[in-house]
């Protein structure tokens, strides 16, 4: 004979909001996937140094390309949040350009360092957004580092030249100075490489920055960006904003926005050029 026993369970904790790994993820005989009855994330806004969710009422999915799970949900974010961001890195630029620049080094050896604590964590979030193979993630990854660390070394990159006696009681000298706030416009194939080839370089510099990631794989340029806060980033330095077409031309269009450093195809780039204004602003197309 058999003897049966019953137990009673603790109900289950609900999850706090995430972005799913694919290391969470189990194969069910349900008649549809479990990932379809929860309610994905929205991805924030970071202004002036806290995360806040958008008041858009206006989401795209972002979603993993291996099962078609809506992994989270990202705003078109409002005008009204973009001056915010952009204020706030205006804010933010006296203080930082007067930071020493052995100050600002010294943060950049800091995230290199918190990068490369949590690489993992950012390939996995790389592969579950944007479908790149672990490793191909992990390189992704590693080659945004190396700017970091290049960034580490900003002190010698900065120094200016002097040149004295260059005609009768003459001498030259030239200064490198931050421009202000800045931004950068990223693709969607490289979401952790190329938002590290931009802001780290700029706010070392001692400029202050708004990135604006792909709609299609936020997730990485938050996580970068929550390391760059534990690194000791100050407020306002860093801004995130997102959208499409929208939030792009605000970008462009933006007197306050001194410099922006854009990675894309030919289309956005005529667009942006044509866009800015190259009295008001300078441009780094690459």
């Amino acid at each position: 004979m058999l003897r049966f026993s019953l137990r009673r369970v603790r109900a289950p904790t609900s999850l706090s909001p995430q972005i799913f790994s694919l290391s969470n993820y189990r194969f069910s005989t349900a008649a549809e996937p479990s990932w379809k009855h929860r309610t994905p994330s929205r991805v924030p806004n970071l202004i002036g140094g806290s995360f806040i969710d958008s008041k858009s009422s206006e989401f795209i999915d972002v979603i993993n390309p291996a099962t078609q799970e809506v992994v989270s949900q990202v705003p078109l974010t409002t005008n009204e949040e973009f001056k915010a961001a952009v204020s706030a890195a205006k804010d933010a630029f006296p203080f930082w350009r007067n930071t020493p620049i052995t100050t600002r080094q010294r943060i950049m050896l800091k995230l290199q360092a918190l990068i490369r604590r949590d690489t993992d964590k950012l390939a996995v979030n790389i592969t579950t957004e944007q479908g790149k193979t672990l490793k191909d993630a992990q390189g992704d990854v590693f080659r945004g580092l190396e700017v970091v660390e290049h960034a580490c070394g900003m002190a010698t990159l900065q120094m200016g030249d002097f040149v004295p006696n260059v005609s009768n009681g003459i001498d030259t000298y030239s200064l490198r100075e931050p421009l202000g706030v800045c931004a950068g416009i990223c693709p969607f194939n490289f979401p952790a490489m190329i938002p590290l080839w931009m802001f780290p370089v700029a706010v070392t510099c001692g400029n202050t920055f708004i990135l604006k990631p792909s709609e299609k794989d936020p997730g990485a340029s938050i996580i970068l960006a929550e390391l760059a806060k534990e690194a000791g980033l100050p407020d306002g330095v860093l801004n995130i904003v997102h959208g499409t077409k929208d939030i792009v031309n605000a970008i462009c269009d933006d007197d306050d926005i001194r410099a922006i450093s854009f990675v894309g195809s030919n289309t956005p780039e005529v667009l942006a050029r044509e866009r800015g204004s190259y009295e008001a602003n300078l441009y780094t197309i690459l």
